[in-house]
């Protein structure tokens, strides 16, 4: 069975490839039915978005993905069902974005030190001149004959230890959360397997996060396995939280990873949607 909920997905407003209203006719196209948009660090797609998702008649949620720093590691929290006019979810964003400004810079002296000339000029200009993150370098950088893919990028140049990586200085877990609930959303870990954290050490992230008010864990993920699906639910459910479901779909250029393909939840998990007034 496929599951009809897609609640984390990226539009150029960050580092995806399709525009917001492309990111919805495309859900819209693969049977999506509720769909959210949750670009990294910003609001600026969800009028678009939430127009364009009226317009295939498909449910949109409001969202985002902020980037926290928790205990050394960058992880990232994404919002569902935010009110995208909240002052406080504004405003704390608007310093990731500052923040996200140097970097991106500061990505580009270090790789200028390193024999690559331009690099942030070229990536600022294959994205939407506002938000400049890693991924629009590593497009950049394989454009240009320096890596064969983005994961190869990575791995040469954006890690630690490599010349142009740049610790993140990002939200705490408790802001994050905090401005969350705040504007009247949801918390949920994104792609938790992903971080490649010890059980021990992934289970006192979720212990914080539930601590400071989070509500749910992305158990279904486009990075994740099907072992994983049942793990990240074991967890949820150890945690008395709920689960979610999101591709992470940055656009289509990656074919392994498409917009209406997530199975069902695993058994047992209490959906992070079970309340909700949009249909599917």
């Amino acid at each position: 069975m496929i599951c009809g909920y897609d609640l984390h997905a990226h539009s150029t407003a960050s580092d995806g490839t399709l525009t917001p209203t492309e990111l919805m006719a495309r859900a819209a196209a693969a049977g999506v039915q509720v769909m959210a948009l949750t670009d990294h660090d910003t609001l600026a797609g969800l009028d678009e978005a939430a127009k364009a998702a009226a317009g295939h008649g498909i449910g949109f949620v409001p969202g985002v993905e902020i980037s926290v720093t928790w205990s050394n590691q960058t992880v990232h929290i994404v919002g569902l069902g935010v009110d995208r006019h909240n002052a406080a979810l504004r405003a704390g964003l608007d310093r990731l974005l500052d923040y996200r400004h140097w970097r991106a810079q500061e990505i580009g002296r270090r790789l200028a030190k390193a024999g690559i000339d331009g690099a942030y000029e070229g990536a600022k200009a294959l994205s939407n001149g506002t938000l400049v993150g890693r991924t629009h370098f590593a497009r950049f950088l394989v454009q240009h004959g320096h890596a064969d893919s983005i994961g190869q990028v990575f791995k040469k140049f954006l890690v630690s230890g490599k010349p142009g990586h740049v610790s993140g200085d990002w939200a705490s877990l408790e802001e994050a959360v905090g401005w969350i609930n705040g504007a009247g959303g949801q918390a949920v870990i994104a792609h938790p397997a992903r971080y490649k954290m010890t059980r021990s050490k992934l289970r006192r992230l979720i212990a914080d996060f539930t601590d400071v008010g989070g509500a749910a864990i992305e158990v279904v993920s486009g990075s994740h396995s099907k072992d994983e699906y049942f793990t990240m639910a074991r967890h949820a459910g150890d945690f008395g939280l709920m689960a979610s479901a999101g591709s992470d779909y940055h656009g289509p250029e990656n074919p392994w990873m498409e917009l209406g393909r997530l199975p069902e939840l695993p058994p047992g998990c209490r959906p992070v949607w079970h309340n909700w007034d949009i249909a599917a």
